[in-house]
């Protein structure tokens, strides 16, 4: 398939897909229901004084400014904030519809215990003493029994007060196992520290570039801050840059791209370096950059004495156009072409991380794709890649650690990470439910889950609840009931997304620092407490170190001393940024053994030869199909659960009634007997369920994708158990180099039901 942008137009899917980049699609007019429809929830204040509170959103990992309206004391809808870095004015779907999960069936209205089987939602309310007396109970004991270490924690992220509560909650306790949900923020980490040397957080000049390429991103799917994103093609359309999107399926983004690249799937990287090799060939490379301020772009000799084959050599030796396109299925001209137009941009960029970007990727893939930007000099450059440095405004003293504590810290990570087998990851969470489920000693006796949903996002997820089973006890501290939250042994329900105070740094992608401030619209409506003043409560009911480690009367005062002279400007504009920031100049920017960009590292040397696809799981003969998950605008596939608005939003090509559809090529469904909407059977090696099939122009042959977002747990009837969970469909796959999970789908058989 070669598709541009006026040949896939003439298909007659872009008129189709173009409707569906909207947060709110056009099919919402045929649909006047949702919005007469009178939830039970449904705010209805009496005339009031009209008021309007500033906050932002963690709903979304995206972080939108947001503009609450209020009817008095009633916030009755949610608007952007004019002015915040990235959404300026605007905010997405989920945001938008952010008053459901202040109002709707799924908040937790009180401290809860479980009665029934671990998920089957039985529940009876505790109050917080007990609740917290019984968890410090727990804690106790492991101390006394010398096993700290068995205490894990997993959150949404590692940045901002409240991680760091967890951090140092963990740490004086005496386990090393403080865990963050995976993203490809956790491949480009590492992809900084080896080629640049430096721990910093991933940004993109994306406003700038002239030519975005972009692997397989979902750039207007939810990638990174979504409505950045959609901002940011504006000024693209403005500037007439080119957009060129490389994926096996025509996605949102690939229907508003100027040239749709279809590729085998999981050869990202492949073409990666093939377009290096065109570049490197045809000397279009910038020679100032490469010879100036990088190392292993040529051969070198170590300290061995031996010879090493540079990044050029490999590339040229291994990866010419048609080597790769028998990989990749894009014909050879394809990649000369992109080769040629990415080098001659005035500021091009390249970026990858699939989908929205929730789970992480083959380290060599991600390594392609930043040479390609080095390459052609993209590096901390207008409109290129930049190394932002992590946030520094939490400057706590250092806690005291008693001998329980010391002995705890210095065992291994449960999860592997930090390992001598991974010594490159810092959180392996993908895989805890092998080691946990292989354990004769369990590893983890006591779970805290906040901001995050693994239950729900974790790869292999029947694995996961497996894991979580054997679990002695597991705390949730989510707002809104969940998956994961169905799984625990109390919920300790923190205050709502409206309802705290709390701060929010910059979000994936963002290349200035910036910190938002996400603050109290209304009053707490339930029994719930902020996570971080529950925390501190459990310190003092631990006593000694751990209670010395937590000074604080509250988690507002820890915020405001914490954050100190940017409190008032927190308060007064809902965010700061430095806008003066630029990322260091080329001879300053590195700090690799070399002191220079490096193309190669002995960390992922693969001895000069060339680095295959990452292998999915199942046999080919006995799965003939591959299965691929899909993101979408409408649906919230993170922590956070769509709300019934974003539900009703979905196309019934996705979702019809509790029914989810796969999406297939018209030849390949021809050949496996399919016809549209009917029923089929979709098995993979991880198990078999019930679809209906959707047949498409608009993805490769063999391939069948799913929606990601679907199929939560029962807790309400708006948004659970609707649709399958394509993660039960699918497990981890090991990178080899840094344990990250590196599937990018599964084998897999359709046939009809």
């Amino acid at each position: 398939m070669k598709i541009d942008r006026r040949s896939f137009l003439s298909l007659g899917i872009g008129a189709a897909a173009g409707t569906a980049l909207s947060p709110l699609p056009w099919k919402l007019t045929d649909d006047l229901s949702i919005w007469t429809q009178m939830w039970p929830w449904t705010p209805v204040p009496q005339d009031g004084e009209v008021n309007y509170v500033n906050s932002v959103s963690t709903l979304c990992p995206g972080g939108c400014g947001i503009s609450v309206r209020k009817v008095d004391d009633r916030a009755v809808k949610i608007e952007g904030m004019k002015g915040y870095p990235g959404s300026d004015g605007k905010a997405c779907v989920h945001c938008l519809s952010g008053l459901q999960a202040l109002y709707g069936p799924t908040a937790v209205a009180s401290p809860l215990k479980r009665v029934g089987e671990r998920g089957e939602g039985k529940w009876r309310r505790i109050s917080w003493d007990d609740a917290v007396s019984e968890i410090a109970s727990k804690l106790d004991e492991l101390r006394e029994k010398g096993r700290p270490q068995t205490l894990a924690c997993i959150t949404g992220s590692d940045r901002g007060t409240v991680p760091e509560l967890f951090k140092r909650f963990l740490k004086v306790y005496g386990s090393p196992n403080f865990m963050r949900a995976p993203g490809f923020e956790d491949t480009y980490e590492i992809v900084l520290k080896l080629m640049q040397g430096v721990d910093a957080a991933i940004g993109f000049d994306l406003e700038n570039a002239d030519y975005l390429l972009s692997f397989g991103s979902g750039i207007l799917d939810g990638w990174g801050s979504s409505v950045r994103m959609f901002q940011a093609r504006t000024a693209w359309n403005d500037n007439k840059a080119v957009v060129v999107q490389v994926e096996p399926r025509l996605s949102n983004s690939a229907a508003c791209a100027d040239r749709w690249i279809p590729i085998e799937v999981g050869t990202e990287g492949i073409l990666a370096l093939g377009i290096a090799h065109v570049i490197i060939k045809e000397n279009l490379y910038k020679k100032d950059f490469v010879e100036k301020y990088s190392f292993g772009f040529e051969d070198w000799v170590g300290k061995d004495g031996k010879k090493h084959d540079g990044f050029k050599t490999v590339v040229l030796k291994h990866y010419a156009p048609n080597a790769v396109a028998r990989l990749t299925r894009v014909d050879p001209d394809v990649v000369v072409e992109t080769a040629r137009a990415f080098a001659k941009a005035k500021s091009p960029l390249a970026i990858c991380g699939r989908g929205r970007g929730d789970t992480p990727s083959p380290l060599h893939e991600f390594m392609a794709v930043h040479a390609l930007n080095a390459l052609v000099g993209g590096i901390h450059r207008k409109g290129g890649v930049w190394a932002v440095p992590l946030p520094d405004y939490v400057n706590w003293p250092e806690p005291k650690l008693d001998a329980a504590a010391e002995k705890g810290l210095a065992a291994l990570r449960t999860d592997g990470a930090g390992t001598d087998r991974y010594p490159l990851a810092k959180y392996l969470p993908t895989r805890l439910a092998e080691v946990v489920n292989t354990a004769q000693d369990i590893p983890v006796e006591v779970l805290f889950v906040s901001g995050a949903n693994p239950c729900y996002t974790l790869p292999d997820t029947q694995a996961v609840k497996a894991a979580f089973s054997r679990i002695p006890l597991i705390v949730s501290f989510a707002s809104n009931m969940d998956d994961t939250a169905m799984m625990a042994d109390l919920i300790l329900p923190n205050h709502g997304h409206l309802e705290r105070y709390e701060d929010v740094p910059a979000p994936a992608g963002m290349n200035t620092p910036m910190i938002g401030l996400c603050r109290p619209v209304v009053s707490p409506r339930r029994d719930t407490r902020h996570t971080g003043d529950v925390l501190l409560m459990l310190a003092k009911s631990l006593g000694g170190a751990v209670a010395d480690a937590f000074p604080w009367e509250s988690y507002q005062a820890c915020l405001e001393q914490t954050l100190g002279k940017n409190w008032q400007p927190l308060l007064d504009n809902g965010f700061i940024r430095n806008t003066a920031y630029r990322p260091p100049a080329w001879q300053d920017a590195f700090r690799t053994p070399s002191g220079k960009f490096a193309f190669m590292s002995d960390a992922c040397a693969n001895d000069g030869k060339a680095v295959p696809a990452v292998a999915i799981e199942g046999k080919p003969e006995e799965y003939p199909l591959t299965l691929i998950p899909y993101d979408s605008m409408r649906l919230a596939a993170g922590p956070a659960v769509s709300s019934p608005f974003a539900i009703k939003t979905v196309d019934d090509t996705v979702l019809k009634g509790t029914d989810i559809f796969v999406e297939v090529n018209t030849k390949t469904g021809g050949k496996c007997g399919l016809e549209e909407g009917v029923f089929a059977h979709l098995s993979t090696p991880k198990g078999t369920v019930k679809v209906r099939v959707h047949l498409s122009d608009g993805i490769i042959p063999d391939v069948v994708a799913m929606p990601r977002g679907l199929g939560h747990a029962e807790f309400d009837e708006y948004v659970g158990g609707k649709g399958i969970n394509v993660n039960e469909l699918i497990g981890p796959v090991e990178d080899p180099v840094t344990g990250l999970n590196a599937a990018w789908g599964i084998r897999a058989n359709l046939t009809i039901a």
